[in-house]
């Protein structure tokens, strides 16, 4: 092993385990330890030029995401992998499909002569930027799961025996510190995908108790398809569960572009909420809604290209004060807002089909915004639930 600048290398590689192992207690992210880590073993004479770990995840979109490090750089880079990623050509072939393919250890001497070694464009690539060796793992966590970790230099000859050893030392401890960091995204993951972003902080906050919550001041927004139980019945089951993801997607993205929150699909419905906290929540819910239109005429279009039917919904949005928490069984819960402002928007929203109207604002909700452009009154309807009438309005925008 090379030395370090000073002292005994020996010392600073265990001074690196130390480290990693008994003071990293207090960092949540891996990508930062992980450049630390890598910042360390060059101190102490092992001469890692860059490095990167392959992590699988759980995620709706991504298949998995690469932190990568090199010398140089204060922090690492994370950059997301789509699912599709197995039939492109950056992977196959590549040392990480090696490693998912069950390779114990893919090492690559970038001195040699290209002719002799892998082909994959990747080591051209790294000969080009000076590197001399490489080496990929496999860094195994519980459950048979398995993903990569990859170290590269540029020190003439690579890295000799004493190097490799020391980095596949550091392999199994570096699996368990990457575990629990790589576990608590996932498990804030899957509840941003499940009950939202604001939803899963409180949970990991620990509101997970039956009946707490708060009161949020809130304009609520409810979305519900037109005609689903003939479209289901009419349609092959993908096709339908197709049709309804890209309906969701055309509602769902400009929700949350504008600061939304949704909080749970209902079927062919969705639910959402803009607390009045934020500026200019009622205005940036009509943005939301005036770009879910567009959107959905997109969608419509490309549906009667393809010879599906076109799609038909209904919008109501209230105003108001709900409870935000925790409702269900002892064992089943569900994070959700109750509340009359709720029932006031799922009875706009079943009002548009009544009065032929694709968006229903109730007048409360009208009243918070400022000379906006697009409202039509309506007139007031009575309400189911409700002992007054309530005035109404529809948007252009």
């Amino acid at each position: 092993m090379s030395a370090p600048p000073n002292g005994d290398p020996g010392a600073a590689y265990s001074n690196v385990v130390h480290w990693l192992t008994s003071e990293t207690r207090d960092q949540r992210f891996i990508d930062n330890i992980f450049a630390e880590l890598c910042v360390r073993l060059r101190r102490a004479g092992i001469p890692v030029k860059r490095a990167a770990l392959h992590v699988l995840m759980q995620h709706p979109q991504w298949r998995g995401a690469r932190i990568f490090w090199a010398d140089g750089m204060r922090e690492a880079t994370i950059t997301r992998v789509d699912y599709d990623v197995r039939e492109r050509p950056e992977y196959v072939g590549s040392p990480v499909q090696e490693i998912h393919n069950g390779a114990a250890e893919v090492r690559e001497n970038l001195e040699d002569d290209p002719s002799r070694g892998r082909k994959h464009s990747v080591y051209h690539e790294w000969r080009s930027e000076g590197l001399t060796d490489y080496v990929a793992w496999p860094m195994y966590h519980t459950l048979g799961k398995r993903h990569v970790a990859a170290f590269a230099t540029d020190r003439p000859g690579g890295f000799d025996q004493a190097h490799i050893a020391s980095l596949s030392a550091l392999l199994p401890i570096l699996a368990l510190v990457s575990e629990i960091r790589i576990k608590n995204r996932l498990a804030r993951t899957l509840l941003e995908t499940y009950v939202g972003a604001h939803a899963g902080e409180l949970i990991l906050a620990g509101a997970t108790r039956r009946g707490s919550g708060t009161t949020v001041h809130a304009a609520v927004m409810i979305c519900d398809l037109r005609d689903f139980t003939r479209i289901s019945d009419n349609w092959p089951r993908d096709d339908v569960i197709d049709i309804l993801n890209n309906y969701f997607d055309a509602m769902s993205e400009p929700i949350a572009r504008y600061g939304g929150e949704i909080l749970k699909f209902m079927g062919d419905g969705l639910l959402a909420i803009f607390p009045l906290s934020a500026p200019q929540a009622c205005t940036n819910l009509l943005r939301a809604v005036s770009d879910a239109r567009q959107a959905m005429a997109a969608l419509n279009e490309k549906n009667k290209e393809t010879g599906r039917t076109s799609l038909n919904y209904g919008i109501g949005v209230h105003v108001g004060d709900v409870m935000f928490g925790n409702i269900g069984s002892r064992t089943r819960l569900d994070f959700t807002v109750i509340g009359p402002a709720v029932n006031m928007a799922a009875r706009l929203e079943a009002l548009t089909k009544q009065l032929g109207r694709t968006v229903l604002l109730s007048r409360s909700f009208a009243d918070l915004l400022e000379n906006e452009p697009g409202l039509e009154p309506v007139g007031e309807y009575p309400v189911r639930g409700f002992s007054d009438p309530v005035e109404l309005f529809t948007y252009h925008g």
